[in-house]
């Protein structure tokens, strides 16, 4: 009796052993099956410089499935990652996949482009690992992921959601070592069946079942189309809000460029959306608890799609949201109000620069000098005129001073210097005088803030800058330098923050008194001076000459939504056929008259003392030198006959 029992459970065990091999050598031929279906597949979009990852339960060997793709050449190499789901708990399982997506993510970074392999006959494992890449950033849409199990498809519904969302296709093997290749559509029902895009088999090779490629572009076009939230502020003059008045409960509108290409998009893309504005107006920075505001922190919160923007490009953000392709270039410039036009009283001296002025005084010097030399020599009679040198000094004066004067005496070389003299001093005061009729009909518009040093210098301005936008989110984090002096000018009360629909009435109640400025883009500040010459006909403000900050405009999409690289390609065609420029061209109007102000005007009105004030300074300072003159003189005189009292004997003598 116990030899036969000790018989049963030996022939058991043969069983069991011959059972176990014969399972392992099916397992070995069907994963080298998978290897030349996953070559196959490769070598279809294998481009160079690529790398391959692996990611696998432990179940089967990275050796196995990987030899036929060495035949490819990855120039980068291959890595293999190894998660023992077997035995362990969901949460350890979920913390080594966090941590091997984390060693994952540093490779792809120092790769150029990453195909990863994911190979599990677990569901759960499967699932797990695309929830990981999505989470932990490992894949951007330019590399692909390919998960290959013998799985049948109908255990396998609960991967839609992740795999339709990222660039992936899943590789089924059968029992007859044959593999279907299926791409699930991104924004499609539970129900809809999976797209099968290519058939493998040992005989036949790779086959494509429909038009679409391998990893087709499946956000180029939605098939199933998609409703989005996208988070708009107006920003004239690429996002206008529609001034039609609309009934209760019906959608928000904007127009303007951007609005216009968003429709673009939405058409050619095939998806629709509704505006949702963001609730503090502002466009996002970061908080000090790590929060985002604004329409930055709407996008990474979920409670939109996408962001309209335009939003400036920032390390900060990028973060959180990922950019579009840039539709322009924009930068900070000042806008302030011109002052009143006014005459300048000093204009009398503008007919002749500085240096004409020192030329002409110099000559005059060098004649007089001449003169005296010249006449200080004796004649050919012996005789020293010195007196007729004094006269001839008091010639050029009057002359210079347009006075009648007369002719000097018989000496040739006098009439010589006499002649020169008159000749320039003719030139220098017809130039002079006709200059000055048209500098005094002229008035000068006052526009001091042409840098944002001279801004911040005049300590009596307040600046007024945007709030939640990105050039204050590189503001707040400057230590030193001119833009940390504008932070610091908010402890002295002259830093104003406002949202972009404040702007016109900002500008309308405070810039146009002079007490206030506007630092703001180069296109909005041009929109605000067109706004306000529509209204009132006049041009009240100007923008400096000094241009700083520049930034890339783009729109933002939620962290790793295939959506952004899809939008990218449509807004490139657009921008590089120039559309966006010539919409924003269409919808300004007047949008050049009040560009660059003139900084002068000519008038014919009568000129006034403010006007001329100047010139009564120059004849009371010649009063008054003359009076101290005088005064001198008087003393001089009193003085030389005191001491002629004093001393008679020795003053006679």
């Amino acid at each position: 009796m116990k030899e036969g029992v000790m018989m049963i459970l030996l022939l058991l065990f043969l069983a069991a052993t011959v059972s176990k091999l014969v399972h392992t050598q099916d397992s070995e031929e069907t994963l080298r099956a998978a290897g030349r279906c996953l070559a196959a597949v490769a070598a279809r979009v294998w481009r160079p410089r690529s790398s391959v990852i692996l990611l696998t339960d432990g179940s089967t060997s990275p050796s196995t499935v990987f030899t036929e793709l060495w035949k490819l050449g990855a120039s980068s190499g291959m890595t293999v990652f190894e998660v023992a789901a077997k035995g362990t708990t969901s949460n350890l399982t979920e913390a080594q996949l966090s941590q091997a997506v984390a060693q994952a993510r540093k490779v792809r970074q120092v790769s150029w482009l990453v195909m990863v392999v994911v190979v599990s006959d677990d569901p759960t494992f499967l699932a797990a690992s695309a929830e990981w890449a999505i989470k932990g950033h490992l894949l951007l849409w330019a590399n692909r992921l390919l998960a290959i199990t013998r799985r049948p498809l109908s255990d396998l519904r609960h991967l839609h959601t992740s795999f339709s969302m990222m660039n992936a296709m899943l590789l089924i093997l059968d029992a007859s070592s044959r593999c279907s290749v299926y791409v699930h559509l991104p924004y499609s029902p539970k129900d809809a069946q999976v797209l099968r895009v290519a058939t493998w088999s040992t005989h036949l090779g790779l086959i494509l079942d429909t038009h679409f490629d391998l990893y087709p572009n499946k956000f180029s076009r939605l098939f199933y189309g998609r409703h989005l939230v996208v988070a708009a502020e107006e920003f004239p003059p690429h996002v206008v809000k529609d001034a039609t008045p609309r009934a209760v409960g019906h959608p928000l509108t904007y127009t303007g460029p951007l609005a216009l290409l968003l429709q673009l998009l939405a058409h050619s893309i095939n998806f629709t959306y509704t505006f949702l504005r963001p609730p503090d107006g502002a466009w996002g920075n970061k908080q000090a608890d790590g929060s985002w505001t604004g329409m930055v922190g709407m996008v990474y919160r979920k409670e939109a799609d996408l962001g309209l923007g335009p939003f400036g490009v920032s390390s900060g953000r990028a973060e959180v949201v990922d950019f579009t392709r840039s539709m322009l270039v924009d930068y900070l410039r000042i806008m302030a109000g011109q002052g009143r036009p006014e005459v300048d009283p000093w204009g009398f001296l503008l007919p002749l620069e500085p240096p004409v002025w020192i030329w002409a005084l110099a000559t005059l010097l060098v004649l007089l000098l001449v003169t005296f030399l010249l006449g200080s020599c004796p004649s050919r009679r012996g005789h020293a005129r010195a007196g007729r040198v004094t006269r001839n000094f008091a010639l050029y004066v009057r002359v210079l001073l347009q006075q009648d004067t007369r002719g000097p005496g018989g000496r040739w070389w006098e009439r010589l210097l006499m002649g020169g003299w008159l000749v320039v001093v003719l030139v220098l005061t017809r130039s002079y005088s006709g200059t000055l009729t048209s500098t005094l009909a002229v008035k000068y518009i006052p526009q001091p803030y042409q840098t944002l040093r001279a801004l911040l210098d005049d300590q009596s301005i307040v600046m007024v800058w945007e709030r939640g936008s990105v050039y204050m989110q590189y503001v707040l984090g400057v230590q030193s330098g001119i833009f940390h002096e504008v932070m610091e000018s908010q402890k002295k009360g002259r830093l104003m923050l406002a949202t972009t629909p404040e702007y016109d009435t900002v500008a309308d109640t405070l810039v146009t008194k002079g007490r206030h400025a506007l630092v703001i883009e180069d296109l909005t500040s041009r929109v605000i001076m067109t706004n306000h010459f529509s209204r009132t006909g006049r041009c009240d403000f100007y923008q400096s000459r000094e241009v700083f900050l520049p930034a890339f405009l783009c729109m933002i999409g939620q962290k790793g939504s295939p959506l952004v690289p899809a939008m990218s390609n449509r807004i490139k065609s657009v921008t590089e056929a120039g559309f966006y420029g010539y919409w924003m061209n269409q919808l300004s109007i007047n949008s050049t008259r009040c560009s660059r102000p003139p900084s002068t005007i000519t008038t014919t009105t009568s000129l006034s003392l403010a006007n001329l004030w100047g010139v009564f300074v120059v004849v009371a300072v010649g009063h008054l030198m003359g009076v101290v003159t005088l005064g001198l003189e008087l003393v001089a005189t009193h003085l030389l006959y005191s001491q002629r009292s004093l001393f008679p004997v020795s003053l006679s003598s």
